[in-house]
């Protein structure tokens, strides 16, 4: 018996091939679940509550049911076997003549109807649910094992049950309940009833959940205000244990803060002080020492070079620019930057447009794009010429610096960003805190822009400050 070799490229159950393209749908749909679900503490913890008080709700419903249908089966059993009894009673005491009047009264005023069984009738069985097994188990136990059922004789729809006048008798009859006799008559108020407990105890869990997550949220936009340097007000030290010792802790971590940061401007303010007036007085000694003129240029460019790292600790120790956004002329603005640097022989190229107003931190921007000219003038020599470009892309304002240096590598340029670092390798000069990058990144973000390093073509370093919005006139 020969097999007939399986071709791999027809689908099947097995094939990896056919299995990803479902697995990626799959997948795709657990996303797209996911987003539609709550994120927040508040809304994730509501629906779980309202989930468990629907289950609970459904699980009690259920108990109820189960306990109930046995007893409320009793009664309707009960009212049925008394009906069938009476109508047999009525139908051997009543005189013959009067049994036709006796069967229309019935049918008239309980709506009971009586018809003599046939074996050509057309039967509609009864459901199989619990009830009703449980109800016609009662009737046939009270009335005998020969008990038939239907929901329809013929085209008459009703609740059927076949009796016989005496028990010996073989002839049957059927007599007719109408099926609101067997319908639950509170079971409307008892839906009302419990979708009022529902909404309550949802209310109540909104509410519970909201005093929790109250605080929470005044917690993040407190936090939210010290990330961007703003003094939050104090926390309400009340409520649940846990959110008080929380409200507590931060409050004092605040209150540690901001006692660090005038700390800080203090010291700040007296290093300003004392060192830059030192620096002076040994730069003006130097220039009137008298000594040769290289030497006297050497020691001045270290002062200057002093005086820089100072100015770029100090920059750094502010923190995040406080300055208000103002409209500035950003053409205006470099001009005035390019033009000291023109004056001491630098060669910069500028590429601007004739006007171009953006609402910007002006102090803060001035001292991010100095910090690159100084970079690109220190890495390129002066001789190389600097361009400082001023455009606008896709909505966004771009002050670009290229100079024509060795450049930074791409896998180097996320470290340059953190402070107090420098690359040896590729930038042989060493001059510098290494803190140059880390300002103006700083600077850009508090301007909700971005700093992109980037190699410049025919070689050099092309570093480009992005802010947003902006259009040139």
């Amino acid at each position: 018996m020969s097999s007939c070799p399986t071709n791999p490229s027809r689908p099947t159950a097995n094939n990896p091939s056919v299995r990803l393209p479902s697995l990626l749908r799959a997948r795709a749909r657990g996303r797209r679940i996911l987003r539609w679900l709550p994120h927040t503490l508040l809304w994730q913890t509501f629906l779980s509550i309202a989930l468990l008080l629907g289950l609970t709700l459904a699980i009690w419903s259920q108990i109820f049911r189960y306990f109930e249908e046995p007893s409320r089966a009793r009664d309707l059993a009960q009212m049925v076997v008394s009906v069938v009894n009476l109508t047999r009673t009525a139908l051997i005491n009543a005189e013959p003549r009067l049994r036709t009047d006796l069967l229309i009264d019935l049918a008239a005023l309980e709506g009971i109807r009586i018809y003599p069984s046939e074996a050509t009738d057309e039967l509609q069985p009864v459901p199989d649910t619990r009830p009703m097994r449980l109800l016609t188990a009662e009737i046939r136990r009270q009335l005998g094992d020969h008990t038939r059922f239907a929901m329809r004789w013929k085209t008459l729809d009703g609740f059927w049950v076949s009796f016989r006048l005496h028990p010996e008798d073989p002839d049957e009859y059927w007599v007719m309940l109408p099926r609101e006799r067997l319908q639950k008559h509170h079971a409307l108020e008892w839906l009302v009833w419990g979708s009022a407990a529902l909404v309550a105890s949802l209310l109540g869990a909104f509410l519970i959940v909201s005093r929790i997550s109250a605080p929470l949220r005044s917690l993040a936009r407190a936090a939210r205000m010290v990330g961007s340097g703003q003094n939050p007000p104090l926390q309400e030290e009340s409520g649940p244990v846990e959110l008080a010792v929380v409200s507590h802790a931060f409050n004092q971590m605040t209150g540690d803060l901001a006692r660090a940061d005038a700390d800080r401007a203090l010291i700040l303010a007296g290093v300003s002080h004392d060192l830059r007036t030192p620096l002076a007085r040994l730069r003006l000694g130097v220039e009137m020492s008298g000594a040769p003129e290289d030497e006297v240029t050497a020691m001045v460019a270290d002062i200057e070079e002093m005086d820089r790292i100072i100015g770029q600790f100090l920059d750094f120790g502010r923190g995040d620019p406080q300055e208000a956004m103002q409209p500035v002329d950003l053409v205006e603005l470099i001009r005035d930057l390019a033009e000291p640097y023109r004056l001491r022989g630098v060669d910069i190229e500028l590429d601007l447009p004739d006007r171009l107003s953006l609402p910007v931190r002006a102090l803060p921007l001035r001292r991010a794009i100095t910090n690159l000219i100084d970079n690109a003038i220190r890495y390129a020599g002066s001789e190389s010429p600097i361009t400082v470009g001023l455009s606008t892309q896709s909505g966004e304002v771009a002050i670009e610096i290229a100079d024509r240096g060795p450049g930074i590598p791409p896998d180097e340029v996320e470290r340059l960003r953190r402070p107090f670092t420098r690359l040896e390798t590729a930038r042989s000069n060493t001059k510098g805190a290494g803190l140059g990058l880390a300002i103006v990144e700083r600077v850009m973000r508090a301007h909700g822009g971005s700093l992109d390093l980037l190699p410049r073509e025919g070689g050099g370093l092309s570093a480009i400050l992005r802010l947003p919005g902006g259009r040139s006139r």
